[in-house]
């Protein structure tokens, strides 16, 4: 029998030997605890050694700030150096809201003993309270501004919020567009280091008022978008333009923002000067081709009807006048368009710039082209006496009439018919030459395209139609009575005025197409398409025509026989038009108005200017006709222009505006 010792001893060599082998629990331990070290030690060294560049960043998004001030737009020129847009100072007073943090935590602090002396249960949240406290200390800086200049405005609490938590670095506007009356005051009574600062920056300013406000345009606001940048960034708003030539070069007027770099508290508070600091850079200037006193005079004259006005230098196809009426004060889009005046201007339908953007039947002007349609054909010579006009003649069962007032043209030949506008003579000269080839000579001058003028929203919905038209828009075939309309410039043809004007000056350069420009180059070629083709002799017969239009007992005649609307020494070559639309209203059919239309070139022997006028009726059935109505707008122009020859020097003045 063993021994208690024997047990003892075997007892503890067993417990030996167990405490001398490797629990794996024990190990497992051990290797976990290892590879977290490794990890933490990883993970330090990786944040300490390769991330050092990001962490850098990330302090200088939190710690930085960046402020960006735009550039100013560069001003836009007419021809001769005259402004007609430009930059003006626009003076405002404001508060800087980073600059006024120990002001607001003295009124928070304020605001919360006293609302505990109150012995309230439910107190404001210091959130609550810090907002009040803001506007407490605005609203005693906007009482200094009142007191000095008279007035009694309060603090919109709504619009600080805002400011306070989206835009803190930039300057908080009190009072924008101050008047310099105004502004001298406060320059004279406000502290010199005080938070309150006379800020100037600019807006748009338009010497001649509506004048060309199509052409030119207006701009907006830009919309404030959100930065990713590697310093937290505050842009001051800027423009953008919206609508004409500020739209189209927006990006050479646009000027180089200048930006500041300055450091701010963990509660977003300026702390020192700025670090960097780059002055902003005004945008290029822009010179048209327009010449303001054209533009003007077409735009008196025209006065308060509906349409247009265009005239094109014919060597060059720079656009001395684009005119559309009604218009709108360009003054009163800058700095921004008012809901009052935004309503105005789309009850007036004076949004649409109806030189490019309204498309109409050009009347009796289309007969040039189907003249040329004609000869080109060879279906008609400059002699040959097509008809005996009685007035009335059948087209299959259709009668038709001679639509001029007086009808019973008797005998003529191309050039008689030019100038009287005879339409039996055209539904005759129509039919024998065809729709295919009208309608294919129509597009040879491009009158079924866009100009391509640099200008936004130029239509697409001119129109030259033909029989293959007609069997895919509308499922019908194609009558003889379909060529009469086209023939004379009626039916579905649809063109806008500046096509007329670029008509015009293609017929007197001989040839088919005219590129319009409204950028000036003093040294710009002639421009130089394909030729017509005409023989002299036709050629002669189409000249001869149009300048009979304006000279007794031609269409246009008032141009030489009423002396108000001549032009002095000056032969015009031209050609009237009246076209009508159909006036509708909840289905039924009201009547007819006209357009009215007059399209020229002169001097007729050696061609430097080009115009087209529309006019449109505003009364159903009324007689409105090219001659009457829309050729003294022509001459008006005209006799602008050649005084303006004659006087080179003298240059006209920009209307007074607020500013001046």
């Amino acid at each position: 029998m063993p021994s208690p010792e024997h047990n003892l001893a075997e007892r503890s060599g067993n417990l030996f030997e167990s405490h001398k082998g490797y629990d794996p629990r024990l190990r497992l331990y051990y290797f976990v605890c290892a590879v977290v070290i490794l990890v933490l030690t990883g993970g330090l060294a990786y944040q300490q050694l390769i991330k050092t560049d990001i962490h850098h960043e990330r302090e200088k998004f939190q710690s930085q700030r960046r402020v960006v001030i735009p550039g100013p737009r560069g001003n836009i020129y007419d021809r001769n150096g005259q402004v007609l847009v430009r930059n003006r100072p626009r003076l405002a007073v404001v508060l800087y809201l980073d600059e006024l943090e120990p002001e607001f935590n003295r009124e928070f602090r304020r605001i919360r003993t006293n609302y505990r002396e109150t012995g309230e249960k439910e107190l404001p949240t210091a959130a609550e309270m810090s907002t009040l406290a803001r506007i407490n200390i605005v609203q005693g800086y906007q009482d200094q501004v009142n007191e000095i200049l008279g007035l009694g405005l309060q603090v919109d609490a709504a619009r600080l919020s805002k400011h306070f938590k989206t835009e803190r670095a930039l300057p908080y506007p009190l009072i924008e567009d101050l008047q310099p009356s105004d502004y001298a005051q406060l320059i004279e009574r406000l502290p010199v280091r005080s938070p309150l600062q006379l800020y100037t920056s600019n807006t748009r300013e338009y010497p001649f008022g509506s004048a060309a406000a199509h052409t030119l345009g207006y701009v907006g606001t830009i919309e404030e978008k959100d930065d990713n940048e590697r310093i937290k960034t505050f842009k001051a708003k800027g423009t953008i333009g919206r609508e004409g030539l500020e739209r189209s070069f927006d990006a050479e007027l646009q000027g180089e923002p200048g930006s500041t770099i300055f450091n701010v508290d963990p509660a977003g508070y300026k702390v020192n000067k700025s670090l960097i600091k780059q002055a902003p850079v005004q945008g290029k200037n822009l010179v048209t081709s327009l010449d303001i006193d054209l533009q003007i005079t077409a735009e008196q004259t025209i006065g308060d009807r509906t349409g247009a006005a265009v005239a094109i230098d014919i060597k060059t196809g720079e656009v001395l006048a684009l005119c559309s009426k009604p218009d709108y004060d360009l003054s009163e889009t800058a700095p921004r368009i008012s809901d009052e005046t935004w309503k105005s201007i789309i009850d007036r339908d004076a949004l649409l710039n109806q030189a490019i953007g309204g498309a109409y039947p050009p009347g009796s002007t289309f007969k040039l082209l189907t003249s040329i349609a004609a000869l080109r054909a060879g279906v008609v010579t400059p002699d040959d006496i097509l008809i005996d006009c009685q007035g009335t003649m059948l087209i299959g069962k259709t009668p038709k009439t001679c639509d001029n007032g007086h009808g019973h043209h008797g005998e003529v030949n191309l050039s008689q018919a030019i100038a009287v506008s005879c339409d039996l003579y055209y539904y005759t000269l129509g039919l024998k030459t065809s729709i295919e080839a009208i309608a294919a000579e129509a597009r040879r001058f491009h009158l079924d395209q866009r100009t391509g003028i640099e200008l936004p929203l130029e239509t697409s919905r001119m129109l030259i139609p033909d029989p293959d038209w007609k069997r895919r828009v509308r499922g019908e075939n194609w009558f003889p009575g379909d060529t009469a309309n086209v023939a004379i410039g009626q039916g579905d043809v649809l063109v806008t005025p500046l096509e007329m004007a670029c008509f015009a000056a293609s017929i007197a350069r001989d040839e088919t197409f005219t590129t319009p420009t409204l950028r000036h180059d003093p040294k710009a070629p002639t421009q130089h398409h394909e030729s017509i083709g005409l023989t002299p002799t036709q050629r002669a017969a189409l000249l001869a025509g149009m300048e009979g239009c304006t000279q007794p007992p031609g269409t246009a005649k008032i141009l030489t026989t009423i002396p108000a609307l001549r032009v002095p020494g000056v032969r015009i070559a031209g050609k009237t038009g009246t076209a009508q639309k159909d006036v509708y209203k909840d289905g039924k059919l009201l009547g007819k108005i006209n357009f009215a239309w007059f399209i020229c070139f002169a001097p007729a022997e050696k061609p430097e200017i080009a115009v087209a006028v529309m006019l449109e009726g505003d009364t159903i059935g009324e007689g409105y006709g090219g001659g009457d109505n829309a050729a003294p707008v022509a001459s008006a122009i005209l006799k602008k222009y050649f005084d303006k020859q004659a006087h080179p020097n003298v240059v006209i003045q920009p209307f007074k505006t607020a500013g001046n």
